[in-house]
């Protein structure tokens, strides 16, 4: 298993689910997600085989090595079975926030959605607030899937802004919502 060289912890539980950072194995099924979800995503058309293994091999490998990588991803497991992958991307370690990106395997989307983003929500504060000691996570959706709010605001983020008309999808504009959450138990950096 690659490790982070930014993180003490590699693994992170809550009950069968864990995340473990990005595993190769995981790349075509994260390919074929991306594929069928692009439309609410920052991906301007379909990924080939070949696009994903440049991108592995080269961003993502070199991801490991970094003191201060601009995103750590990886993989969520329902015990050993890869159902997902995430993680902070966008990382501003001067200002320490990061952005959570979350894709799950599209055929549980429709049952499971809320139970796996609320738990990949947990998992991921873990990492933000207690190994990297950020001050601030957030998410920012194009405002495509009126249920990904609710379960965001049960795990306790706020909506801090509406981009107006940001985005645009489908022959129209359409808004961005930011979600945040702030670590009550950020500890200053002098």
């Amino acid at each position: 298993m690659n490790s982070y060289k930014v993180l003490n912890n590699q693994k992170f539980l809550f009950n069968e689910y864990s995340i473990v950072p990005i595993r190769y194995q995981d790349r075509m099924d994260i390919l074929h997600w991306r594929n069928e979800q692009v439309y609410h995503l920052r991906q301007e058309k379909p990924l080939t085989e070949e696009d994903q293994e440049n991108y592995f091999n080269k961003i993502v490998n070199n991801l490991f090595h970094q003191e201060k990588p601009n995103q750590i991803l990886f993989s969520y497991l329902k015990d050993t079975i890869c159902i997902g992958y995430g993680g902070l991307v966008h990382i501003n370690w001067i200002d320490k926030n990061a952005e959570i990106s979350f894709i799950m395997n599209t055929k549980l989307e429709k049952e499971q959605f809320s139970m796996h983003w609320k738990t990949f929500l947990k998992l991921i504060e873990q990492v933000a607030f207690h190994e990297l000691n950020l001050y601030k996570i957030f998410t920012f959706a194009f405002d495509l899937r009126p249920h990904l709010y609710a379960p965001i605001e049960a795990s306790g983020f706020v909506k801090e802004a509406i981009l107006k008309k940001h985005y645009f999808f489908n022959g129209s504009y359409k808004d961005v919502i930011i979600h945040s959450k702030f670590n009550t138990n950020h500890h200053k950096v002098i």
